[in-house]
């Protein structure tokens, strides 16, 4: 059992409304609720699947749980959000049956994930996509601009006031207050710290020299906190400070920075996030079945938003039962499907993934067979 709370799914089936009409030869005369009902009605889908990983995927989370719950209103769901790490390494012990993860498996965890997953191990679905807002508290300012430089000696330390010249000279119509800047860091093994963190040393490698890692920089002496909510939450408290999180956390009073890329500030958006995806690469070395991405850093394209987390669903590609695979093919493809993700863009202000990432993703889940 899953040491923290859980969101769990035990929606009662809804009965179908009996109606005899026929219309133009349709099962379904008033369309796609009686259809719904119907298919609620007939899921013949049970038992129980449990995962644990990203709090950022804990919005778009539940609106899979509801929608899923729609569609198979006897299957229960149970999602704990302890950060990446916490999910993965919960799967290679056997103790989830997939995790959340805004960061891929590394080789090392995928040859791990054999003694769990059986011998072809896990692998990754991509899920979620969402833009990393890097936020701050400024009373009265909603938005600033920043390039990478400046982001990275604020998080380093070197610059430790907003009305330092580096920040305003990139926002010479703005009253920058002359405000102690606080730093707010993630205190959990997080994926969207390693998207963070790959952000800066891809962009400035000499200034940033640390490498992408989901835990924060010991080095540094910021404040921490723990999860996307939590990290929020301080900011909130706190005047003056700043933080890197999931842009699904982020809302007023917080202000958020729009990001140099090439020649030009690009806001957050979910647009910007998407086409940021549309111009990843697959990760090498990885069977066909693995969809884990490359993201550019370093790009100029215009309105492309390059700080984002992709954030993965991973898989065993083998399960000891025929229950066990037959709910988390169904979780799973209902999750990448256009109403799957439709849900999360309206419960986590997310960017669907692309149709044809949609029918790769989808076919790689249909692959996942019982264990001999």
């Amino acid at each position: 059992m899953l040491p923290h709370p859980t969101r769990r799914l035990a929606l009662l089936a809804t009965a179908v409304l009996g109606l005899s009409l026929t219309a133009c030869g349709s099962d379904y005369p008033l369309g796609p609720e009686q259809e719904a009902a119907a298919q609620r009605a007939n899921s013949d889908l049970r038992g129980t699947i449990t995962g644990a990983g990203s709090s950022a995927q804990g919005p778009a989370m539940d609106g899979w749980i509801s929608g899923f719950g729609t569609l198979h209103s006897q299957a229960q769901l149970q999602y704990s959000p302890d950060g990446s790490g916490a999910g993965r390494g919960a799967l290679l012990a056997g103790a989830v049956q997939f995790a959340g993860s805004d960061a891929y498996l590394n080789d090392e965890e995928i040859a791990e994930s054999a003694e769990a997953c059986g011998p072809d191990g896990a692998f990754n679905i991509p899920a979620y996509v969402s833009p990393i807002s890097v936020t701050f508290n400024l009373p009265g300012l909603t938005e600033l601009n920043l390039d990478a430089p400046t982001i990275a000696s604020i998080f380093l330390g070197d610059i430790d006031n907003w009305n330092d010249p580096a920040i305003a000279g990139q926002n010479t119509d703005v009253d920058l207050p002359d405000l102690r800047i606080t730093p707010v860091s993630r205190s959990d093994d997080s994926g969207t710290t390693e998207n963070f963190t790959d952000y800066l040393h891809e962009t400035v490698p000499d200034q940033w020299t640390f490498e992408a890692d989901g835990t924060w920089p010991s080095e540094l002496g910021n404040e921490n906190s723990k999860g996307n909510a939590g990290v929020v939450s301080t900011v909130a408290g706190t005047e003056g400070a700043i933080t890197y999180a999931d842009d699904s956390a982020v809302g007023p009073p917080l202000g958020r920075a729009n990001l140099l890329v090439g020649n030009e500030y690009v806001p957050v958006s979910t647009e910007a996030a998407a086409a940021a995806v549309d111009i990843a690469t697959p990760v090498e070395g990885r069977p066909s079945y693995d969809i884990a991405l490359t993201l550019d850093r370093t790009t100029t394209k215009a309105d492309v938003y390059p700080l984002i987390l992709v954030s993965y669903h991973v898989f065993c590609t083998s399960y000891p039962d025929e229950t066990t695979v037959r709910l988390i093919k169904e979780f799973g493809t209902y999750v990448v499907s256009p109403e799957g993700q439709e849900a999360a863009a309206e419960s986590a202000k997310s960017s669907p993934i692309s149709a044809q990432l949609s029918e790769r993703a989808t076919e790689a889940i249909a692959g996942i067979t019982v264990r001999d």
